[in-house]
């Protein structure tokens, strides 16, 4: 099978052939990098925010727009998969920490399965040793040379042959790829719990796409509203019924003392730190898991429209 960086060069290489028409901007400084600006100089779209996602996923899920319900009226982003742990763990999850000259950003993509330096990616047991990497970054500025340097040292390549693609939370690129997260976010949970990833076999989940906020603080607060209260995800794992029951119930956000009121006001309550909420509050609204070896179906949690049109609709 082809690998993660393979196939997400590809993708890369087809959006940067219509960036005039997606709205993206392409720099390719001289011995350094390729960045795909697809909404923090660049004006991005909805299209740049499709193929990004399916760029974080190395070509292993689709993603598509899709229309609310009278219920929860906001565009839906719809993703599946028949490789989640590889599309969603080994590639997708922001794991990877980069800093230099004052830039930070969560880093994305498969180019994390080369530099190996997560301990996810370690019990994860794959890597690759890839001639060319690419990576996505969610920022409000361009990364410097200097981040290049630093991918390019951990992957075993050089800075040209690197791909980051970029995009701030307040973009609508930016928030789309964040919300095709919901897959993901299960997987990460079901990780957190302990449970053996092997034993999930496709996913699929939808998450609505919130307005595109006037700044990065508000576009965190709606694009996490959106998974925690509005991401309905089904795993199909192989599994035992009663393992399954015993699971469940600990998936979904609402398993979290922090559930039931906007992120943001989570995020200020922790004195704006991530690392003192609780982690269990990340993870989608609703889960649920049809087991493959009984064909029985359960389901975990809630959607909460009232709290994103608190989130959605805020001044």
């Amino acid at each position: 099978m082809e690998g993660l960086n393979a196939r997400a060069w590809t993708l890369c290489d087809q959006l940067a052939s219509e960036a005039q028409r997606l709205r993206v901007q392409v720099h390719v400084p001289p011995g350094q990098m390729r960045i795909l600006d697809c909404g923090v100089q660049a004006e991005g779209g909805l299209e740049a925010g499709l193929k990004l996602a399916e760029i974080c996923l190395a070509g292993h899920g689709r993603v598509q727009l899709t229309a609310g319900s009278d219920d929860l009226p906001w565009p839906r982003i719809l993703v599946h998969t028949d490789q989640p742990v590889l599309a969603c763990m080994a590639s997708q999850y922001a794991g990877w920490q980069l800093t230099a000259e004052g830039f930070f950003a969560m880093g994305s993509g498969p180019m994390r399965s080369a530099a190996a330096c997560e301990e996810l990616i370690k019990e994860l047991g794959y890597q690759e040793r890839p001639p060319r990497v690419v990576g996505v970054l969610e920022s409000a500025k361009l990364p410097p040379v200097a981040i290049g340097d630093k991918i390019a040292s951990a992957c075993g390549v050089t800075p040209s042959d690197i791909t980051l693609a970029v995009t701030r939370t307040a973009s609508l690129a930016g928030a789309l790829q964040v919300v095709a997260r919901s897959v993901e976010t299960a997987l990460h949970k079901l990780h957190a719990l302990g449970y053996e990833l092997t034993r999930v076999v496709s996913g699929l989940g939808s998450a609505p796409l919130p307005p595109v906020a006037a700044d990065d603080l508000t576009a965190l607060g709606r694009t996490n509203d959106a998974i925690l209260y509005g991401a309905d995800v089904t795993l199909w794992v192989r599994d035992t019924d009663e393992a399954i029951q015993n699971l469940g119930p600990q998936l979904p956000s609402a398993a979290s003392p922090a559930f039931g009121q906007p992120f943001l006001k989570v995020f200020e309550q922790a004195g704006r730190d991530f690392y003192k909420i609780d982690p269990h509050l990340f993870s989608p609204a609703r889960v649920t898991l049809v087991n493959l070896r009984t064909g029985r179906l359960f389901r975990f949690g809630e959607l909460r429209p009232d709290i994103l049109r608190q989130s959605f609709e805020a001044g």
